[in-house]
């Protein structure tokens, strides 16, 4: 049984920051074909469509694809600050290996 994606607190607080649900958006997590280890994580703000998996938190969502959704079967969503940025992670399970950027993988 694969079960969906994750989303820490800490993803849905920094959506709340940046306003995505005052825009009507969500975050929305895609796995596409492509990047230096065959597949890549395409992450950005979007309106809900309707065979989206839609996670809910703090007023916030997180929406996945059909399509994506097995890729991300028990992945978990966060969003991390470092010294060199911010930005929102995914710690894919699912992967065998993955390019120093963190945005391209392999299964």
């Amino acid at each position: 049984m694969n079960l969906p994606p994750k989303v820490t607190p800490r993803a849905f607080e920094r959506l709340a920051e940046i306003g995505a649900a005052d825009e009507g958006k969500a975050l929305r997590i895609a796995v596409e074909g492509g990047g230096c280890s065959g597949f890549q994580y395409e992450i950005a703000l979007d309106e809900p469509a309707e065979d989206d998996l839609i996670l809910e938190g703090s007023g916030q969502k997180v929406v996945v694809d059909s399509v994506s959704l097995p890729f991300l079967a028990d992945a978990v969503i966060d969003f991390t600050e470092e010294w060199i940025g911010a930005r929102f992670t995914i710690e894919n399970p699912n992967a065998t290996a993955a390019c120093g950027c963190g945005t391209s993988f392999s299964m």
